[in-house]
């Protein structure tokens, strides 16, 4: 099948083996590639009650049949595995070059099982694997010192992907960062490495995957240039970054502040301008982005300090939602460094920013003591985050239980698990879920938790927006819960498209186009319908791993302190309608009300009958 290599390169780190593993064509066109099909290799190893920190749980790194090609914002990879942090599926994305050199290496995935005795760095060239020691980089600087260190050892144009001190100590929500500042973030896909002395991956080559209509392709990719040159939000991506949408997401209560509490804040303190006009900014594009979205402020100079950072990478929207109006601060300088402290040691910021607001919240309430903390730990503090940061790296004192996540801090504390902002154990991101009745709902019984990608819905439920507008998924009254199941169901489908093609969640390449290029590239026909039949299987061969986990309808939860309706803002007096949603997406997406499963004639449906099978016997 064209646009693949059709194999993967297994690695055991117990054995230290590696092997070729085959992917059968008919496995490329049921799975596509990405995370969906890293979920079906990952099936068979999941079992009920399994330790996510077992040398039996792998951990994948797969790209897809765009990866590799001309096709623009394409440079994209899916590590998967089941999550440290949550104990169900987990998955989490990364751009730069890696994505490009992994699929380069000439494997269109990499699958590593087991346990290194001691520490250990995977490097593959040219479809050549060696496992390397280590020792000599764990718990030795930051991940951009790492990345320096192993390049001078192998090849300075080869592409990395490491852990640092979030990894090494298997803190719940570490993560994995590549090409400098890049970072897989969510899941705790960081101690899933670290839980198998891997402290990197490293990749290098050139290879190419053949395309079976190459002519066509041009075309079709000059379309696509002409889409995303022509779309609202390209230029607004290139001067500010995605912190562009800061003003807008406070006016339509989507950012959320003061822990979920309140909804109006200051937000020219923190937005893309201010940045812009307070430090010396540069922009980053990941390989074949016409846009360039990430950003970089050169030599940071805090108030609070002396020192100069020559480079900070960031910090992104999520990253200042998280820092600032959800701690209620508006200190710039104290945003870019915990951004910064969270980054070189891979900490993923939204988890670590909410675990900081509600350890706030918890303290304004009395039920965090600065007895029990060690410290005052006051909304709006600066140092305070910056120092909570730094203790959590370390897990040091009041920072090792904030290490663990809110779910845990919750029951640690005594605190109501209501309070606990989080869904499956995966903390909500900078998007609240009274802005959008259907991303409420898309937090409860998405495969990931509380995830703001795999139902966009400040995306693809706003006006001007057409890339799923051939799908049926059009603008609606966000606040109106009626026909959110079904609408949810087709959005959670088409965003699963994007971590198997893999493509950039921020292309506005609209469906047609997507499926013309699957087709341009692989040979075989596609419409644009056939893109909900991948994202359903998708979502359902995801479901099931979830439910071979122990998930139920209950497990499809908000939590009051994210669904309580506000006083104030965009979203005063909404409170998403859970009941109503839930049923019809249920009924529109064959899944059984009284277990959560989905129905076992759906499942067979999608040719997922070994799940059917598991799943009901």
């Amino acid at each position: 099948m064209k646009g693949y290599f059709g194999k993967f390169l297994k690695i055991d780190l117990t054995t230290a083996e590696t092997s070729e593993l085959t992917i059968k064509d008919d496995d490329l066109k049921t799975y596509v590639g990405g995370s969906t099909l890293a979920a079906r290799l990952i099936y068979d190893y999941v079992k009920p009650g399994m330790d996510p920190l077992s040398p039996d749980n792998p951990i994948i790194f797969a790209t897809g049949p765009f990866t590799g090609s001309n096709v623009p914002m394409v440079s994209r990879a899916a590590i998967c595995g089941i999550s440290p942090g949550t104990g169900l599926w987990g998955e989490a994305t990364t751009g730069g070059k890696f994505p490009m050199r992994l699929k380069g290496t000439g494997f269109d995935g990499i699958l590593i099982t087991g346990k290194a005795k001691k520490p250990v760095y995977v490097y593959v060239k040219d479809g050549v694997a060696e496992i390397r020691k280590a020792s000599h980089l764990w718990g030795k600087g930051d991940i951009y010192e790492t990345q320096e260190k192993i390049k001078a050892e192998v090849d300075d144009k080869a592409s990395i992907a490491c852990i640092g001190a979030g990894g090494e100590g298997l803190i719940n929500y570490s993560n994995i960062m590549n090409d400098e500042g890049r970072a897989a973030g969510r899941c705790g896909m960081g101690a899933l490495m670290g839980s198998k002395n891997l402290k990197a991956l490293v990749v290098s080559g050139n290879k190419k995957t053949r395309i079976a209509n190459p002519e066509r392709l041009k075309q079709t990719i000059s379309d696509a240039r002409d889409a995303i040159q022509s779309n609202a939000y390209t230029q607004a991506y290139k001067l500010y970054g995605t912190n562009f949408y800061m003003d807008l997401s406070m006016r339509l209560g989507d950012a959320p502040a003061k822990y979920f509490t309140k909804s109006v804040f200051p937000a020219a303190k923190i937005h893309g301008p201010a940045f812009r006009n307070r430090y010396r900014m540069g922009s980053y594009a990941c390989s074949g982005c016409p846009i360039g979205c990430g950003r970089i402020i050169k030599d940071f100079a805090p108030e609070f300090s002396k020192n100069i950072i020559k480079q900070v990478d960031g910090p992104e929207y999520e990253t200042v939602g998280a820092f600032g109006p959800l701690c209620m601060n508006f200190d710039m300088d104290s945003i870019v460094m915990a951004n910064h402290l969270c980054n070189a040691h891979g900490i993923d910021t939204i988890s670590a920013g909410v675990s900081i607001a509600f350890a706030m919240h918890l303290f304004e309430k009395g039920i965090l003591t600065e007895e029990k903390a060690g410290m005052a730990i006051k909304w709006g503090d600066g140092q305070t985050i910056i120092r909570l940061v730094e203790m959590i790296v370390r897990q040091e004192g009041i920072g090792k239980l904030l290490s663990k996540g809110v779910r845990q801090m919750a029951i640690e504390l005594g605190a109501d698990p209501e309070e606990a902002a989080h869904v499956k154990g995966l903390e909500f991101p900078m998007h609240d879920p009274r802005a959008y009745q259907g991303a409420a709902l898309s937090y409860a019984v998405g495969p990931r938790g509380a995830c703001h990608l795999k139902g966009a819905f400040y995306s693809m439920d706003a006006p001007g927006n057409e890339v799923g507008l051939a799908l049926g998924i059009t603008f609606t009254d966000k606040n109106n819960p009626a026909q959110k199941g079904a609408l949810t169901a087709k959005i959670l489908s088409f965003c699963e498209l994007y971590n198997s093609f893999t493509l950039c969640q921020f292309s506005p390449l609209p469906a047609p186009m997507i499926a013309a290029i699957l087709a341009d590239i692989t040979g075989y026909k596609f419409k644009a319908m056939d893109l909900l039949t991948f994202g359903e299987r998708s979502l359902n061969l995801k479901r099931a791993i979830n439910n071979k986990l122990g998930v139920t309808r209950e497990d499809d939860h908000i939590p009051d302190i994210a669904r309580k309706a506000l006083s104030e803002g965009g979203t005063a007096g909404i409170e998403p309608d859970m009941d109503m949603m839930l049923k019809e997406f249920y009924t529109v997406s064959h899944w059984d009300w009284d277990t959560g499963k989905p129905k076992k004639e759906k499942l067979k449906e999608l040719g997922l009958e070994f799940a059917a099978s598991d799943l009901y016997g």
